[in-house]
């Protein structure tokens, strides 16, 4: 099930699903230490005898957020309750706070009185056990702590601030389902403790006049120690929860803004997925440098792993999604969290924890003899380089140049050059993009060039010419091994990889994958040459989805999350990152307004396919068009504000050239 709408401070990340239901809680960092696992934090409303929780069938809801911020705008209408209710969630600024507010609005002309009830399943640092849970009489709070890992529940309905009911209770023990199942008939035991395996729950009760509507505020601080959750408890009675959230609305409405040049060229559509896309991104990045992949524990069914890592790549190319956007500082953080990594051997490894740690891998450094072999997706080593160059040519910031020149440019160009294929001269074998198959790849052979590119720039700022002479010479050769190996004469287009049999012969892999577009999007080829041009013409062909939902796929026979075996129709799912490729050649290639058509179809097809927040997924449903995979990820944000803002920088050059504006209808 998707997070349709996570809220997050880069410290603090909270993601709801699609019934609006709390489903993960990441603290002190963005996307390690799961206190919930996953497991459904719900949210529950008595009136008139009646119960029903959020995720129950029954509501008609809208999951969206407030435009240009990061607070959210739910509504959720119950016709058999006769109430419908807006909420807003955000989480505070300075302070480790999550604040929900609730208004309650009477649909029957009677007054009505509400309870609703607030659940939390704590599973502190990952796990269920050796937690507490209690009542904290003095502020008629909950806390739940497990070490140095505090959560302090509590609300506001009426004159005075805290909880009117409460419960801790037990849960996966014994038989016990929970303190959740206790509010079911409006009203909460009082159990003040539960210790091990625990959950609690507190509740609110409002008068609702009829036709009317009152509000209810709950709110979650999280601490290292009963001191920071207390201090925050405070701040909010200080403050007051609305004063909170127009502090973050009022942020987030300045943190977006100023929209690039021209985006109000676009539909209107398109430009509130590239504010939302930029803030929603936010969310997936911790303060201390890592952009995740993506947090949505539901895709721990699928593999027992989760997207809550760093792979050097995707946060490589979404950092300079970011500096081209106007954000330099979230790709100095990248920079310097990744300026920590470097391994002996000059490269950077698969995945890592946001804390820097070496994540899991299935890539082995085992060969099929036991010998050595370097577990790496080389592009991922690569494109750091070319974030740090793009970084310097935007910031002129030599003070970081500096600090990361000897430690991560010298050794990772050296390897670059180095880590060679004796018979063709391109890159040795190395695991692709997509980390399925070891091999030469062409999307790793086009970033292997702009990387050696990259650092013979850095390398002449530091006087090391003869550094430089030798990376691009060797970012020469493998360009030009690239067409001699990478184009297949026979089948009219490039492949997507090589291998090398012990004797030297070079066997190509004729698979069409839409991670081809490297070739352009790294500037090996020009963008019209004709060997492109025929490679991404058969792309557009073969990988399009024939279906009312469209889109590209990865590659022929997709099998990850495949959902049909009628491969002429459908060669595996839609993916928003390969569809935007597909628009980025279009944008490259575009020499007059009128060929941007194609390019803006395809921007137009990503917003269609986004959730009503603006959330982006990995890859579509190719019959449904619902998201598949793990959402949001944060590649496919970073490519659609890559993917817009070249749009946009084409348009203007034509323009500049006396082509009028190309406006969409």
């Amino acid at each position: 099930m998707p997070r349709d709408v996570p809220v997050g401070n880069g410290r603090l990340l909270l993601a709801f699903d699609r019934t609006y239901t709390l489903r993960d809680v990441y603290y002190p960092r963005v996307g390690q230490e799961n206190h919930t696992q996953g497991r459904s934090n719900r949210f529950g409303i008595w009136c008139d005898g009646q119960f029903d929780w959020l995720s129950d069938d029954g509501w008609e809801r809208q999951l969206r957020y407030e435009d240009g911020t990061l607070v959210t705008d739910v509504r959720l209408c119950h016709p058999r309750l006769g109430l419908t209710l807006v909420c807003h969630d955000a989480v505070a600024l300075e302070h480790d706070l999550w604040i929900r507010q609730v208004q309650v609005h009477d649909e029957r002309g009677a007054d009505r009185c509400v309870r609703l009830f607030l659940h939390f399943d704590g599973y502190l640092w990952g796990y269920a056990d050796g937690e507490t849970a209690y009542y904290e009489p003095a502020a008629r709070a909950l806390v739940h702590y497990k070490g140095k890992r505090y959560f302090w529940f509590s609300g506001w309905a009426g004159e005075q601030p805290g909880y009117h009911f409460f419960a801790c209770g037990n849960k996966a023990f014994r038989g016990h389902e929970g303190a959740w199942r206790d509010a079911e008939d409006g009203e909460l035991s009082g159990n003040p403790i539960a210790q091990g395996s625990v959950d609690s729950i507190g509740g609110l009760e409002l008068e609702v006049p009829a036709h009317g509507s009152a509000t209810a505020t709950f709110w979650m601080a999280a601490g290292l120690r009963f001191a920071d959750v207390s201090r925050i408890h405070q701040v909010v009675l200080q403050q007051g929860p609305e004063q909170l959230l127009t502090r973050v609305r009022r942020y987030w409405q300045s943190w977006v803004q100023p929209d690039p040049p021209r985006l109000e060229t676009l539909p209107p559509a398109l430009q509130r997925l590239y504010r939302q896309s930029l803030l929603i991104l936010r969310t997936q990045i911790d303060d201390g440098g890592a952009i995740l992949a993506a947090n949505d524990s539901d895709i721990l069914h699928f593999g027992r792993d989760t997207y809550s890592y760093v792979w050097p790549r995707d946060g490589a190319l979404i950092a300079n999604a970011l500096l081209e956007a106007g954000y330099p500082e979230l790709a100095r953080r990248f920079l310097l969290f990744m300026g920590e990594l470097v391994t002996q051997y000059g490269f950077f490894l698969h995945k890592y924890n946001p804390d820097g740690s070496a994540g899991s891998s299935w890539h082995p450094w085992a060969g099929p003899n036991g010998e050595l072999q370097f577990p790496i997706q080389e592009d991922s080593t690569a494109l750091v380089l070319v974030t740090l160059w793009s970084y310097y040519r935007k910031t002129r910031d030599l003070e970081l140049l500096r600090s990361l020149y000897s430690p991560v440019v010298v050794p990772c160009a050296r390897f670059l050059a180095s880590y060679r294929d004796s018979v063709t001269g391109l890159p040795a074998p190395s695991y692709d993009l997509w980390e399925e198959r070891r091999g030469i790849h062409a999307f790793t052979v086009a970033s292997v060039v702009a990387g050696l590119r990259a650092a013979a720039g850095l390398a002449s700022i530091f006087g090391d010419d003869q550094f430089a002479e030798t990376w691009r010479r060797a970012a020469e050769d493998i360009r030009a091994a690239a067409e001699r190996f990478l184009y297949r004469p026979e089948l009219g287009r490039f492949v997507r990889m090589l291998t090398v049999s012990p004797n030297g012969v070079v066997h190509p892999d004729p698979t069409l994958d839409a991670s081809l577009a490297g070739l352009f999007l790294f500037d090996v080829l020009p963008a019209r040459d004709p060997r492109m041009t025929a490679t991404m013409r058969a792309i557009e062909e073969r990988l399009w989805v024939k279906t009312p939902i469209g889109g590209v796929a990865r590659y022929e026979d997709d099998y990850y999350y495949q959902m049909s075996r009628d491969l002429e129709r459908i060669p595996g799912n839609p993916w928003f990152i390969c569809t935007l490729w597909l628009a980025d050649w279009y944008i490259a290639r575009a020499n007059s307004p009128s060929e941007l058509g194609r390019a803006l179809e395809l921007l137009e097809w990503v917003a269609r396919h986004a959730l009503p927040s603006g959330v982006l997924a990995e890859q579509v449903h190719p019959e449904t068009g619902e998201p598949l995979s793990v959402s949001p990820l944060s590649w496919s944000h970073g490519t659609y504000i890559h993917t817009v803002l070249r749009y946009l920088e084409r348009e203007q050059r034509l323009a500049a050239a006396g082509w009028p504006a190309f406006l969409a209808p």
